[in-house]
C-alpha cells in the first residue's frame, strides 16, 4: 500500500506540473521571438528597403548631360539612355553602354561630399 501512495503522489505532482506548464501564456513564450522579429525589422530590412527606394529614385531621373559614375568606378556623361541601357561618354572618343541599374549615382554629389569635408577641416 505504502508502494501504491508513493507512485499514486509522483503522478499526482507530474500531472500538476504539466498543467502548469500548460497553463503558461503562449504569447509569454513566443515574446523572445517576437522582438528578436522587431530587433531585425529595424536595424537589417528597413534601412536596406530605404537604400533601394533611394536608388531607384535616383536611376528614375537620370537624364542626358548628367554625369555619373559607375558601380565599377568609372565616371562618364550619359549621352543616350534606354529604358535599361545607359550610353556613357568617358572622353571625346570613347563610349560605353552599361546597364541602368550599374550606376552607382551622380558624380557632382560624389565630389560635393569631399570638398565639403576639406573645407570643414580648413576652417577647423
Amino acid at each position: 500500500m505504502h508502494k501504491y501512495l508513493i507512485s499514486l503522489a509522483a503522478i499526482i505532482t507530474s500531472v500538476q506540473a504539466q498543467e502548469a506548464t500548460a497553463n503558461q501564456n503562449p504569447i509569454a513564450s513566443f515574446a523572445p521571438f517576437i522582438a528578436i522579429a522587431f530587433i531585425f525589422y529595424f536595424l537589417v530590412i528597413k534601412p536596406q528597403k530605404k537604400s533601394l527606394e533611394d536608388e531607384k529614385s535616383m536611376l528614375d531621373t537620370l537624364s542626358k548631360g548628367d554625369e555619373v559614375y559607375t558601380k565599377a568606378g568609372i565616371l562618364g556623361t550619359i549621352v543616350g539612355m534606354t529604358e535599361k541601357i545607359v550610353t556613357l561618354e568617358v572622353n571625346d572618343s570613347t563610349k560605353l553602354k552599361i546597364l541602368r541599374s550599374h550606376v552607382g549615382g551622380l558624380s557632382s554629389k560624389l565630389f560635393e561630399k569631399k570638398d565639403d569635408k576639406k573645407a570643414e577641416k580648413k576652417s577647423k
